[in-house]
């Protein structure tokens, strides 16, 4: 009896049994990397029930096959990692989490080792591989990680394009749709799963360093089996760790409440941040595409800045070739004349260049032409600069982010990225990053027609998706009409600048719309709050309604919207918010779509019920 006692125990530890399954620190979720038949698995548990099928692991390099003949050699105790940092701008100023971390010690059949760092956090797991030895010369040219996705499994993705501007449709199976620009079969990150009853999965990546590339999913050969598409082959070197593989795991409000993606990513790459300012600014280009050219319309909108107290305004493409009754120089002497400080727009010179490629191009390129232009823009006074226009996700291109990155922080220079890469984290290591793009925003109410009808479903799927990973330069608040009509009602475009977290908060309606706002609508406007202590998700179901409650200091903003184009009632509870005795300023949805109601109350007991409209809104202040 003793015998088969031992055997079983024996047995139990060779194959790595779910009772040694590395645990997060609440116990909630599981992680253990498996090898069967020569082929590595990491099996994921919430309170002891997986998660979606196993992930597949392993790399192939130029040299070596690290995905079959695997063998496991060993494995590390668990050590505790804890994440304590403050963060200027993001969903939350002050983020902790703590994780549990094993390292797995793979070899191939050749002897070569491959280790997967695996940590167990409350709200996730991440991973990531160490090639222990390389040649020279030698590549990492394919990531076998793969996430299967049964049909019927419900997830919003988006189809690939190197911008990350595309929608997050809802779909059961892993069917791709011909979309303008996409390659059939590449979905870009993040990728949200609903595994099974109050269990989700939003799946993407962290930490991409220089000598990385960004990656996207790929199911052209499986549909139900997403694999890591590298954007290309990586040099590497022994010693090679890739960026984390990120799931973040649990109920809607885990996701949208997380910080995994930057709780994993470097700490901050410098110390003096004082100069770092989240904050509104207005912004010229969706009203008039073309206004940054114009010196009276630049002044138009950096007097709607001053009269709004919004710090910034932001001067488009163009710039550079202002007219019309003055130049840049007149524009940023006008701006100081009222307490403004400006941000200019310039091209990347990396995508859409040559004859018709919008100015100013090739200033940033070279590390002598770059700083020579941060050195001029801090004489001149600006604050900022939004960059435009990447190609891809090269290796190249994720080097040129992070270059611009560090060299600004070194003349004090604020970042936004337009048509870019998607957040990975490197808000926390370069705190001067203020906000991305990657997004279908209110731009594209100036592009085609298919935001009209989408976007109220859009609105309510990008803080279960998007938002979730980092700021994102959504530009909203669009009360009037561009080129193209919105449907959305005044109260669904207001709850947008609480709902969506952006460092910098760009306000693109023109002056004489914002000066038609009843009063009360001004005063919250010219007082709002771009970065917050706080986030707590109060209700909501991707492209349905979502309801985010943002705290800054002691006052508390809570922001809902109907994703839906049917009026409905929409409740939730102020008790995760742990507040008492506070006033509260409802601005909800008037008698039609382009109007207010505005109320005062005390603060109310138990659940709110708020009626919607199809398509609407609401914001409620406490204070």
């Amino acid at each position: 009896m003793k015998k088969e006692i031992t055997k079983i125990v024996l047995l139990s530890l060779l194959c790595g049994n779910a009772v040694y399954a590395q645990k997060s620190p609440d116990g909630r979720l599981s992680a253990e990397v498996t090898v069967e038949s020569g082929s590595a698995n990491l099996v994921v548990k919430q309170k002891g029930k997986a998660v979606g099928n196993p992930v597949k692991l392993g790399v192939l390099t130029s040299v070596e096959n690290y995905s079959e003949a695997l063998t496991l050699k060993s494995k590390s105790a668990d050590t505790l990692v804890k994440d304590d940092y403050m963060m200027i701008s993001g969903k939350r100023s002050h983020c902790v989490n703590t994780a549990n971390e094993r390292i797995y010690h793979l070899a191939n059949g050749n002897g070569k080792g491959l280790d997967v760092v695996v940590r167990s956090y409350n709200n996730g797991i991440v991973f990531k591989y160490i090639v222990n030895q390389a040649s020279a010369d030698e590549k990492l040219t394919e990531e076998k990680t793969a996430y299967a996705i049964a049909d019927g499994t419900r997830r919003w993705m988006q189809q690939y394009t190197s911008d990350y501007e595309q929608f997050f449709p809802l779909a059961t199976d892993g069917k791709a749709h011909d979309v303008r620009g996409t390659v059939k079969g590449l979905w870009g990150y993040p990728a949200l799963v609903e595994f099974g009853s109050n269990t989700f999965a939003l799946i993407t990546e962290a930490d991409i360093r220089h000598g990385h590339c960004g990656s996207q999913l790929c199911n052209q050969t499986d549909n139900s089996l997403y694999q890591v598409h590298l954007a290309e082959a990586l040099p590497i070197k022994s010693g090679f760790a890739s960026p984390w593989r990120v799931m973040i795991i649990g109920s809607l409000a885990d996701i949208v409440e997380s910080t995994l993606v930057t709780d994993v990513s470097a700490p901050a790459a410098f110390t003096d941040t004082s100069w770092i300012k989240p904050a509104p600014a207005s912004w010229i280009y969706w009203a008039y595409n073309h206004g940054s050219n114009d010196y009276q319309k630049a002044k138009e909108f950096i007097d709607l800045a001053a009269e709004m107290r919004w710090p910034y305004c932001l001067i488009d493409w163009e710039w550079d070739r202002m007219r019309n009754g003055g130049d840049i120089d007149d524009a940023l002497r006008y701006a100081k004349s009222k307490n403004i400080r400006l941000f200019l727009w310039y091209n990347s010179s990396t995508n859409w260049v040559g004859e018709w490629g919008p100015n100013p191009m090739y200033r940033l390129n070279q590390p002598s032409v770059r700083n020579a232009e941060y050195s001029w823009l801090k004489e001149k006074g600006v604050d900022g600069i939004k960059i435009d226009f990447f190609k891809d996700d090269s290796r190249a291109m994720m080097d040129y982010y992070l270059d611009i990155l560090e060299d600004a922080a070194k003349q004090q220079m604020m970042i936004t990225f337009h048509g870019a890469t998607l957040p990975r984290g490197w808000q926390r290591t370069y705190p001067n990053l203020m906000t991305t793009e990657a997004v279908r925003g209110a731009e594209w109410y100036n592009n085609t027609a298919e935001l009209t009808n989408r976007a109220a479903c859009h609105n309510a799927t990008l803080p279960f998706t998007r938002n979730v990973v980092g700021s994102m330069d959504y530009t909203p608040g669009t009360f009037s009409d561009s080129q193209h009509k919105h449907i959305t009602t005044h109260g669904h475009e207001l709850a947008l600048y609480f709902l969506f977290e952006s460092a910098v908060q760009h306000c693109p309606d023109r002056p004489d719309v914002y000066r038609s706002l009843p009063v009360q609508v001004r005063q919250l406007l010219s007082s709002m709050p771009t970065a917050w202590d706080d986030t707590k998700l109060l209700a909501g179901y991707p492209g349905e309604d979502v309801v985010i409650a943002r705290r800054k200091g002691d006052c508390w903003y809570i922001a809902g919207i109907n994703g839906t184009d049917k009026a409905r009632s929409i409740s939730f509870s102020l008790k995760r918010l742990g507040i008492k005795g506070k006033s509260m300023t409802i601005f909800a949805d008037g008698s039609d779509d382009h109007s207010f109601s505005i109320s005062e109350r005390q603060q109310l007991r138990g659940d709110i019920k708020m009626s919607v409209r199809p398509r609407g809104g609401f914001v409620i202040k406490l204070k």
